[in-house]
Parts: C-alpha cells; structure tokens; sequence
C-alpha cells in the first residue's frame, strides 16, 4: 500500500513550484489529460473526486473498486484520477471544480504537499478527506485540521511484532542464533510508525535490542527492499535465523527474495507483512516460502467509508471525524482465501 518519492532534489524543486501553485488564484493549475470539463452537474447533484498515488497498485485499485460502491448504493457521481505527483495533484483538484465535484477524497504522493493541497482545496471550495497516509505540516508534524482515514500504523506494526514473535517461540529458536531484519523507509511517517511498532513489540517480547538489524530502503518496491535486504544480510553471515517486518508486502517480499538469494532455508525465517493485497501470489504458491502472512488492512474501510463520509458531508452536512483510524486482520497461507473473501477483496 505505500510508494516511491522521487529523488531529494527533484523533491525539492516540485515542492517549492507546488508551494507557488497552491497561492495562486483556483484554477491556474495545468489541466489533467483526463476528460474535458463536464457539463453543469443537475442541481443537488454530488459529485465526488478520489485522488490515489499509485492508481495501478492493487491497494488504490480496491479503494477505487469500494468507492464505487458507495457511488452506486448512494446515488452520487466518483471521479477518479490518478495524481502520482505534486502537479498531477493540483492539476486534478482544478479538473475537479470544472467538473462540478464539491469535495474529494486523496492519497496524496508526498504527505508534505498537504499545505499546498488544502491551500488549492480551498480555493477551489471543494472539501477535503486525506486517506491512507496523513499530511505533513510546514513544521514537520501531522496536519491534525485536516480529515483523516487511515491506519492506526504503530498498532499495525505492533501487531506484525507479536506474530512474530510468537512463531519465534513457537519455533524455540535459541535468542543467540536468530535476529530481526527490519526493512525501514523512515522518509514517511506512517512507515515509521509500523516498523517502530514492529520492534517495540519484539523487544518487549523478548528479543534483545542489538539483535535487531535495520535495512534503509530508497524505494517501498520489492526491488528497493531486496537491495536493502541483500546488503544487511551480506554484513550479518553468522545469523541462523530470522524474523522479518517492514512497513508494507512489498518490502517483506524484497526481504524474502534477499533470503532466497543468500540460500536461508525457508524454515530458519518467518516473514509478515502489512496490506495483505500485494501478497496474494505469495500465499497462493504451491511450495511455502518464508512469507508467513500479512497484516490486512481493510481497503473498503478506507474506499467505500471515506466515499460515504464526503457524500454525507456535503448532502447532509454532517462532518466527519478529523481522525479515524482502521485495524488490521493476519492472513496466513491457511485462512487468506476465507479473509479475502469476507473483507470483499475476492468473490
């Protein structure tokens, strides 16, 4: 569920156009590819925008799928659109006003865009629901005035800790010969908020601190989580065994792919994740891997809820919370099929 940002000095230079962008009067921003302005909604007509980041990746496919939902048993019109970057965000908020919408839901690309999203919200008189990840003020905390859905990330990630370490001891694996490989991209909050509540719950499980290795990752894709993983492994030979976490499937899965690489055999690591939609290839092979499970978190929750807490708001005016946070459900290679099924993620 969590993506790649781009490169720290391109970062930088979008970041400070954004900034520019978001003062400037609604409606100055460069137009989508997508669809020219529609005609004048009907009066009382809702319509309702859902930005994601990462609109291929099965996660935003699933809120998008919930959404809809919502838009069909609700009666009001979902726009959806694709923002994998600051220009593409402000871009959409702008086709959204042309398009009649009164508000939207988003996942934006970089949690610092959040002045600059609520400044060009603003402007545009669209309210705004952040889902998923939560923006970043100027001052480097969470953006508390501005409605969120999302995870309760340290939880999550506290949760993965006790999976693991219960297969730690289910296993007797001596302390002295098994270690934590913890693939970490601390560049966001959430994802920190996961993978520190990983550890806090290992060592306070038991496993001593210095037993606890952290991997870096340049990007949340497999790709960049096997790099990571790869190098850690190569500086630590002597471990037996291994338990691993990360901040989401994806990062597991690198770590897992880095295991296989360095030829652990599948029952000296046990491996759990968090999203439980980017996993399901893994679960569903014929030969067990060390991926034990994933944490599922629940994409309608944070689809069709969010959908149905804007439509509420501007129908009814009924505001939503300024903070609601969503759990998680372990899915092992034993239940998944029954999980996916009772959370809507599969017919």
């Amino acid at each position: 569920m969590i993506s790649p940002f781009l490169p720290a000095s391109r970062r930088a230079v979008v970041l400070s156009l954004v900034a520019l962008l978001a003062l400037a009067a609604a409606g100055c921003g460069p137009k989508t590819e997508t669809a020219a302005p529609a005609a004048a909604p009907k009066p009382g007509a809702v319509r309702i925008g859902f930005l994601v980041k990462q609109p291929e990746e099965p996660w935003f496919q699933l809120e998008w799928k919930f959404a809809d939902q919502a838009a069909k048993d609700l009666g009001f019109t979902l726009i959806k659109n694709g923002a994998p970057d600051g220009e593409k965000v402000l871009a959409a908020i702008d086709n959204l006003a042309a398009n009649g919408a009164q508000g939207f839901v988003v996942c934006a690309p970089d949690t610092r865009l959040g002045p600059a999203i609520v400044a060009k919200a603003k402007a545009a008189g669209l309210k705004l629901l952040a889902v998923d990840d939560q923006f970043i003020g100027p001052d480097g905390q969470p953006m508390a005035q501005v409605h969120y859905l999302g995870i309760s990330a340290r939880k999550i990630g506290a949760a993965v800790g006790e999976t693991l370490a219960a297969e730690f001891k289910r296993r007797q694996w001596p302390v002295a010969e098994t270690a934590v490989l913890a693939m970490t991209y601390d560049e966001l909050a959430t994802a920190k908020e996961r993978t520190d509540g990983a550890i806090e719950a290992l060592v306070a499980a038991g496993i001593p601190a210095d037993r606890i290795h952290k991997a870096p990752q340049r990007t949340t894709d497999i790709p960049g989580a096997l790099e990571a993983a790869t190098t850690l492994l190569t500086r630590h030979p002597g471990v037996k065994y291994w338990l691993v976490c990360g901040n989401n499937d994806n990062g597991v899965l690198g770590a897992v792919r880095a295991l296989e690489g360095r030829r652990i055999p599948v029952e000296n690591a046990v491996a759990v994740g968090i999203n439980g939609t980017d996993c399901i290839a893994e679960l569903e092979k014929a030969k067990p891997t060390s991926f034990h499970g994933s944490m599922l978190l629940s994409a309608k929750a944070h689809g069709y809820r969010t959908a149905e807490m804007m439509y509420r708001w501007i129908k009814d005016g009924v505001e939503p919370p300024l903070d609601t946070r969503t759990v998680g459900v372990l899915i092992t290679r034993e239940n998944f099929r029954q999980v996916l099924r009772e959370q809507g993620v599969r017919d």
